[in-house]
């Protein structure tokens, strides 16, 4: 069976029994395949350690930009240390090298804040959109399963009152 995502596999599930060919005088009875159901179990079984393997990375990358982010401001606040250091024999330029040394580390704070905001919100509602995915599909399994059951219940029972000949 070819990779799909999850979803997939279950809109593949979901179909197959909505497909199945009825018993009849059974009324919402039908007959699946089993082994294809349980192949496209296991792929979904198989594919959830790469949905939160997915999750880790969007973490991992979010990190990354955070620190990204804090070198950037480190490196502007060595610049704007390097840049006071260098006019502190003169009194004016002195005053002028603190207001603009305090401008540009207030300006890479301000920066480093925004990056790690849009950095939590991307990361929180990737994550979000991954957690729904994923109670939607073991939802979805979940649901295919008890209607599997079902069918196998009435099969079963069918095939106990089917007269003997």
């Amino acid at each position: 069976m070819p990779a799909n995502t999850i979803d997939e596999m279950v809109t593949t599930l979901y179909e197959m029994i909505q497909d199945a060919g009825g018993i009849p005088l059974m009324g919402d009875r039908c007959v699946i395949e089993r082994e294809k159901a349980l192949d496209i179990l296991d792929e979904i079984r198989a594919n959830i350690p790469s949905d939160l393997k997915m999750a880790r990375e969007i973490v991992e990358k979010r990190n990354e930009m955070i620190t990204a982010g804090k070198r950037e401001a480190e490196v502007i606040r060595k610049q704007a240390e390097e840049l006071a250091r260098q006019k502190v024999n003169d009194n004016d330029i002195t005053n002028e090298a603190r207001r603009r040394s305090a401008e540009i580390i207030s300006t890479a704070e301000k920066r480093a804040k925004e990056l790690m905001g849009a950095a939590n919100a991307y990361c929180d509602d990737a994550m979000k959109r991954t957690e729904e995915a994923i109670a939607q599909a073991l939802e979805e399994v979940r649901s295919s399963r008890v209607k599997f059951r079902q069918a196998a219940r009435a099969e079963s029972r069918t095939a106990e009152e089917a007269p003997q000949e």
